[in-house]
């Protein structure tokens, strides 16, 4: 389910002429019998709302005078969001002539023309009240009050998010309103300029319009609008062979490319592709703008890749294993747009059934508030590996929406792929991995023209489609990341993913698991060992297929390669070059790991304190 709730303005949308319908009221129970909720947003004062209207039980919340005032009818309580009227203000009114005006908790209320009267008295206080219109009537408020400031508070309180809830109203007051919901409505009689601002426009008027808006919602949760919604859409990128095109004078036209979409609800999207193809930037990228769009999101992070992202929590790290209560009541009330679950703690053997007990409790969350609305599955294949015996019963049935990542589809299990709607497939191997996606799912294999794919490139395959769309050039991020560079540098990077140095007769076994501790280690074996390493070519390789910088593995085969360098030089140029492109930390005298002087964070990715595997 998306639509857990309406927010509907009352006058002339909800009620004509101040009384609700009969049929009406029937629409909202029928909306609350379907397990969703009902949120009254009004400008109206709330002792008027509790005088005309008889049914305010079926409403969670009700959101009075534009903004100021949450009520809620169960209780009775009654919150001020809004400071009250300044008293010089209205007797400012009052001195210049003005009769028909009403003061309330949080406004002042008029009709029109006498808000030139209000906009005077503004002006000469040096006050910073706004004005809000809606119809002929007036509304003065406090600044940054709205229906959609009131809204957040309701939401708030019912832990649900805006993106779930369907928006619906008549009035130049509404906009707010409609802005801040994940669906908007207006019913027939609405303003011009409301109709054009919605998502949806209602074939029939007031109340007879929100009815009909209910009954959409309840017999397919809106699915086919809300797909078609701007604000329920996702950019992926664009076609990567669209170009500009030149008029008959020569003039360039500046035509965007193509855009391409997913849709944010429904989604269970495969990112997959090799170390070095501009994978981490394109997930970067979208999460940032999932973000944007107030989805929140829980990211299961087997490789710590999220621990210096200022935008998300972080729960577990090196040193601690997460815990999934913590992370549900991060979920239930987000202080940031993403929670990340570090599973550095958890042994590889035992992360599938910790991912799973996690969504069994998410799905949980899921069915309640909506929330989290995308699940991220950071190298996929350590939750849901290839063969895994319980990945029938631990996967959900239906993920809704999620993202994963991963080098290929074939280390992924055949339960979760079958869930995959949407691959973006990178890198060389991207033909590849919609082969064995469509193997994998049962679905006929595309046939694929041969093409070349460039670094944040993505070969796009909604899979209700028999062929892919082509190629696609992702669209990054607006924000310099360095997640994965810090990471890189300082972090704790898995025993699959770190370097060894073993030398000629494999007499060692120092595990660096950053570049930090390989310059260390580097500086501290015997030149035999580094010489045995160079000749092999293993620090390029390394940089390039793990650390996942060919700019980086391009400097360091020149140097090996190099053939009048010794052994202390071509060390010296490889540790410049990586000192060059990453940034030191901040206390650069990183612990041993390597030794049985620090067994405890060995012991934390399953080695013994010799640094062998256990």
């Amino acid at each position: 389910m998306r639509f857990f709730a309406i927010a509907t303005d009352y006058d002339n949308t909800l009620a004509s002429d101040g009384r609700v319908a009969d049929a009406t009221w029937a629409a909202l129970e029928r909306l609350r019998a379907s397990g969703r909720q009902a949120i009254l947003v009004s400008g109206r004062e709330m002792d008027d709302l509790l005088a005309i209207c008889p049914r305010l039980d079926l409403f969670s919340r009700v959101v009075a005078e534009n903004g100021g005032v949450l009520y809620t009818p169960s209780t009775g309580a009654r919150r001020l969001l809004a400071p009250p009227p300044p008293p010089a203000f209205v007797d400012e009114l009052r001195s210049r002539g003005l009769r028909h005006f009403s003061v309330s908790e949080t406004l002042v209320a008029m009709m029109k023309p006498a808000e030139q009267i209000a906009l005077a008295a503004i002006r000469d206080l040096g006050l910073g009240l706004q004005i809000i219109f809606n119809g002929d009537a007036v509304m003065i408020v406090s600044p940054g009050i709205s229906k959609a400031t009131g809204l957040h508070e309701a939401l708030d309180e019912l832990a649900l998010s805006a993106f779930n809830v369907a928006g619906v109203g008549d009035a130049e007051n509404d906009h707010a309103l409609l802005d801040a919901c994940g669906f908007s409505v207006a019913v027939a009689n609405a303003l011009p300029a409301l109709k054009q601002h919605a998502d949806m426009v209602t074939s029939q008027a007031a109340g007879a319009g929100v009815a009909e808006l209910v009954d959409a919602i309840v017999k397919d949760d809106l699915r086919e609008r809300a797909c078609a919604a701007p604000k329920s859409r996702v950019l992926i990128g664009h076609a990567r062979d669209a170009k500009d095109a030149g008029d008959t004078q020569g003039r360039q036209d500046t035509r965007e490319p193509a855009d391409r979409y997913c849709p944010a609800h429904g989604t269970v999207a495969l990112l997959a592709g090799e170390s070095g193809c501009g994978k981490s930037t394109a997930c970067a990228g979208l999460l940032e703008r999932l973000a944007g769009m107030h989805q929140q999101l829980c990211i299961i992070d087997p490789e710590g890749d999220y621990q210096n992202d200022e935008d998300t929590i972080v729960i577990g790290d090196a040193h601690t294993a997460p815990v999934i209560d913590e992370v549900v009541q991060l979920l239930l009330r987000p202080p940031r747009p993403a929670v990340a679950v570090n599973l550095l703690r958890v042994p590889l053997p035992e992360r599938p059934a910790f991912c799973a007990s996690l969504l069994l409790e998410v799905q949980q969350l899921r069915l309640r508030t909506g929330r989290p609305h995308w699940l991220v599955f950071d190298e996929a294949h350590h939750l849901f590996p290839a063969g895994w015996a319980g990945a029938n019963q631990a996967i959900p049935q239906a993920l809704e929406t999620a993202l994963a990542i991963t080098v290929s589809p074939q280390q992924l299990d055949g339960a979760f792929l079958r869930q995959v709607n949407l691959i973006l497939a990178m890198g060389p191997s991207a033909g590849k991995a919609v082969q064995e996606l469509a193997n994998a799912t049962g679905r006929p294999v595309p046939q694929l023209q041969e093409t070349q794919i460039e670094t944040g490139q993505a070969l796009l395959w909604r899979l209700d489609e028999p062929e892919p769309e082509g190629v696609i050039r992702l669209e990054p991020g607006s924000k310099h990341r360095l997640r994965h560079r810090r990471k890189y540098a300082e972090g704790l990077l898995i025993p699959e993913r770190s370097f060894y140095f073993r030398g000629p007769q494999n007499a060692l076994n120092l595990r660096a698991h950053n570049l930090v501790l390989f310059v260390e280690i580097a500086e501290g074996v015997d030149a035999g060992t580094w010489q045995y390493h160079r000749e092999r070519g293993d620090y390029s390789r390394w940089f390039e297929k793990e650390i996942g910088d060919p700019d980086l593995a391009a400097q360091a085969r020149q140097i090996e390669q190099d053939a009048s360098l010794d052994a202390a030089a071509s060390l010296a140029r490889i540790k410049a070059a990586v000192q060059e492109r990453y940034t030191q930390p901040e206390n650069p005298s990183m612990p041993a790991v390597l030794t049985a002087k620090n067994a405890d964070v060995a012991a934390a990715d399953g080695e013994d304190a010799d640094g062998k595997k256990e």
